[in-house]
């Protein structure tokens, strides 16, 4: 069973969980009930053909589309290091399943560390396979769950319509005092997408990964999956005295007409249950959390079990795509290489990203005063406690064969480099406003880069020099070209007394091109609004002093560039030595975005 550090979870569950309350009436109504429907029969068709049951709705949330939906693209989100080790563990819970790989030499060329996969870092994908068939999940003596194969018919009486809109939930108790990991749970939550969350409604529109289904609150995720029912579908939801039923009918996932038959029931002696029919989604996390946890098991559900679910959260991962096992490649690295590197930069001959452009993982942080938290899983990825960071590129063949040829709106790909390099250190800093208040205003996309109306001096965390025109008019005129003295603070390469004043503007109108704090920087666009100017003192107040200090931090930035060959594939020489010359150009460029401050070494040997 995987174990994670208590810090790192306050570090991932930061931000995730929405707000506590909700409206409905705890399921006190008398709900008007479905018509009864023959014995194995969805019980979804007579429902949707019957008289409309009384609707029990929820506050909605103004809609989405799919040019407004926000979720985190970027992937710099600090969960990812609970995606990465999930993964692996449920790599090696359907081994079975695979080929075994054969042993293959890998071998540096160069300073590029080339590795070649054998299946077992690119993973096919894990198809949701249990459509027709039935869970169980059985209370163990640890206070978790088993998993059992079981027949998938639905119960028939799935009772009253709820009215959910996307990213939406309602309260709906449990009639009876549920024991739920050692704890009893009557205050529930119905969530249109795929779950049931306990004493915390969710209406967060982060993805719907392992890390929500383990550091949110506790929860019951038959389907955890983007879901849309109000576009098509219903939910219903049966709360009597000896079961607790919602049942997902035909719903659609957000902006797909492709949808999900599922059941969930609580009974009064803890068991669970899940039935599917009719799922045509392929990306969704099935399982139970305690919440706020970082203790889990994944597990393959499609065996018939009993499956050992140990005393966290316990469950499997579906993805239509293939997946990368992050710590089966750091850990084949370091079967070759020392462990004495402070981040991996990691290069494919294929795209294997699909919600992002690149992204980091931050395995390790002893820094204090940066806003992240002090936590260690780099043993985990097979490190004995170097490595800090790891950042994934990939497909070498999208970034142009000079890296500093424009092509990512202001970026090209040394200051992406410089971006996901960045992510190590930044950008996480809040600080206390005018009025004595924790502010976020500084910070944009993700809570990870900088706002688009911040003059962070165009630092290549997706920031922008903005010139102040006087009388409440800006401009930006430059962005993503360095690591600002704020950035270079973070990174422990500046003290306190040699970081400017800087400034944010407040209520931005008038915005020519439309932005918004969130969006990708951009010269030449304009704006009006009130500046406000922060002092480093400000964050201070907020975040502490940096810890170590700059005295005692690094100014070397120890790197590996790795190429990653599919499996099936002869490294390709030509784009080894275009990752080569990335590495060359970066260094000069690192060395110059810190202002000759940190240095940047490649060097395998």
């Amino acid at each position: 069973m995987a174990r994670l550090h208590a810090p790192l979870i306050a570090l991932l569950f930061g931000g995730l969980v929405a707000a506590c309350g909700g409206s409905g009436d705890g399921g006190t109504q008398s709900p008007s009930p479905t018509p009864p429907a023959p014995a194995n029969q969805n019980p979804c068709i007579s429902a949707a053909v019957g008289p409309e049951a009384e609707a029990l709705t929820g506050a909605q949330p103004a809609p989405a589309t799919a040019s407004t939906k926000r979720d985190i693209l970027d992937g710099t989100s600090r969960y990812r290091v609970l995606d990465a080790l999930w993964i692996h563990q449920q790599q090696a819970a359907r081994a079975a399943d695979r080929p075994a790989a054969r042993s293959v030499s890998d071998a540096d060329v160069g300073d590029i560390a080339v590795i070649q996969d054998q299946g077992d870092i690119i993973l096919p994908p894990n198809a949701f396979d249990l459509t027709g068939a039935g869970l169980r999940f059985t209370r163990n003596s640890g206070g978790g769950y088993d998993a059992q194969r079981i027949d998938g018919s639905f119960r028939q009486t799935i009772g009253r319509r709820l009215t959910l809109g996307d990213d939406d939930s309602i309260q709906v108790n449990v009639p009876f005092s549920f024991n739920f990991y050692n704890a009893q749970r009557s205050v529930a939550f119905v969530n249109s997408d795929g779950n049931v969350t306990f004493e915390e409604e969710d209406r967060a529109s982060t993805e719907r990964n392992v890390a929500r289904l383990l550091t949110g609150p506790a929860r019951v995720s038959p389907f955890l999956a983007d879901l849309d029912p109000s576009g098509s579908g219903q939910i219903y939801v049966n709360a009597a005295s000896d079961q607790y039923t919602v049942t997902w009918c035909a719903v659609r996932g957000f902006d797909s007409t492709r949808a999900v038959t599922a059941q969930v029931t609580l009974l009064p002696n803890g068991t669970i249950e899940m039935k599917y029919v009719d799922v045509a989604l392929g990306d969704a996390v099935v399982g139970l959390s305690p919440g706020h946890t970082g203790d889990f098991r994944a597990v393959n559900l499609s065996d018939s079990g009993p499956t050992g679910g140990g005393v966290g959260a316990v469950g499997e991962r579906f993805a239509e795509q293939s997946q990368l096992d992050l710590v089966a490649l750091t850990r084949k690295f370091y079967q070759s290489h020392p462990d004495n590197f402070d981040q991996l930069v990691l290069w494919t001959d294929s795209a294997i990203i699909r919600d992002a452009f690149a992204y980091e993982t931050t395995i390790s942080n002893e820094i204090r005063g940066i806003g992240i938290d002090v936590f260690d899983a780099s043993h985990d990825f097979g490190s004995a406690g170097r490595m800090r960071s790891l950042a994934v590129m990939d497909w070498l063949g999208k970034y142009p064969d000079d890296p500093t040829q424009k092509f990512l709106g202001e970026n090209n790909t040394l200051s992406v480099l410089g971006q996901e390099v960045g992510h190590r250190w930044l950008a996480f800093l809040e600080f206390r406003d005018r009025n004595g208040q924790r502010s976020q205003a500084l910070l944009g996309r993700g809570l990870a880069h900088w706002s688009f109306f911040f003059d962070s001096d165009a630092s290549v965390m997706e920031g922008n020099d903005i010139e102040d025109l006087g009388g409440g008019s800006f401009r930006t005129t430059a962005s993503v070209q360095r690591y600002s003295r704020l950035d270079q603070y973070a990174m422990g390469l500046l003290p306190d007394s040699q970081v400017p004043s800087f400034f944010y503007v407040e209520s931005p109108t008038n915005v020519v091109p439309s932005r918004s704090a969130e969006d990708a920087p951009r010269v030449g666009v304009t704006f009006n609004g009130t500046r406000r100017d922060v002092l480093i003192q400000d964050i201070v107040a907020i975040e502490g002093p940096r810890i170590p200090s700059v005295a005692d931090s690094p100014k070397v930035h120890k790197q590996a560039f790795i190429y990653l060959v599919t499996a099936g594939r002869s490294p390709d020489g030509g784009q080894i030595d275009k990752a080569d010359r990335i590495r060359r150009q970066w260094e000069p460029f690192f060395l110059q975005a810190t202002e000759g401050r940190m240095r940047a070494d490649t060097r395998l040997q």
